[in-house]
């Protein structure tokens, strides 16, 4: 297992480990680790150090090196070997989809997350819908709740809320939705921090999300595609209204970036 102590099979920079200190400390420590493989400093083949040892290295948690690992992964720049660890693969053609982790350094940018989340959730409930096998929709179940269980806790329940529509993702049976989900997850996160941090203060907002976790999960079970899509826009475009109501963001900012192009035709005389 990665978790287990191995002998690393490279050998550690004699300089000391670089510590990170900003808040996204997954998104540096995929960034610091995605760089030394790309100057050549962790070869093809290498085998990555063990959580605890770039836990200890770069002075973070092992579920920060756990998440750094997850984002390389899904970039196609690491492997597991069962049982043998984490390896450096050969470079890819082609780069996978990243963003830049500043890209929720706004408001703009938390809701321009918010509907790329509305686009690609919808089509995956509704394909989740004709799609689960009975071990899937139990495992959205559990999924939801995890959620709950994370709320009478007082928590925010950001992670576990990623994992019921990871679930979702994986009841698709497209392995893609899963793979982009990974890419993104380290943003919806931070975007998700800022929607459930405002939705907490209220507890009719907080079972108004509840509900509308429920109905998604009903309309996969009832295996109604249509109903399963339109139920997970509602619940986006809801977190959208909630943000509004909030006085986080006005009207007028969803409205700008969801406005569509003017028409170039001119009018008839």
């Amino acid at each position: 297992m990665y978790d287990d102590l191995i002998t690393m099979s490279i050998a550690l920079s004699p300089a000391p480990a670089q510590r990170l200190e900003t808040a996204r400390l997954s998104d540096r420590l995929a960034e610091l680790l995605g760089a030394q493989i790309d100057r050549g400093a962790l070869a093809t083949g290498d085998r990555l150090p063990t959580e605890q040892q770039l836990a200890a290295a770069h002075g973070v948690s092992r579920t920060v090196v756990r998440e750094a690992v997850h984002q390389l992964k899904s970039q196609g720049l690491l492997r597991s070997r069962q049982g043998s660890g984490v390896f450096v693969t050969e470079p890819p053609a082609n780069r996978a989809l990243a963003f830049d982790p500043k890209v929720l350094e706004s408001m703009d940018a938390v809701v321009q997350m918010v509907e790329l989340r509305r686009v690609i959730e919808g089509e995956m409930a509704a394909l989740a819908a004709t799609r689960a096998t009975r071990a899937q929709m139990a495992q959205c179940r559990r999924a939801l709740l995890a959620i709950d269980a994370a709320t009478e806790r007082g928590e925010l329940g950001v992670d576990e809320d990623l994992g019921f529509h990871r679930a979702i993702g994986e009841a698709t049976g497209n392995p893609q939705f899963v793979r982009l989900l990974g890419i993104l997850e380290a943003y919806l996160r931070d975007a998700m921090t800022v929607t459930k941090g405002h939705e907490s203060r209220r507890t009719d907002f907080m079972a108004q999300v509840r509900r509308e976790h429920r109905s998604i999960l009903a309309a996969i079970v009832a295996r109604d595609g249509k109903a399963a899509r339109a139920a997970a826009i509602e619940h986006h475009l809801n977190g959208e209204r909630r943000l509004i109501s909030s006085g986080v963001i006005k009207p007028s900012r969803v409205k700008r970036l969801t406005r569509k192009p003017t028409s170039s035709r001119a009018k008839p005389t």
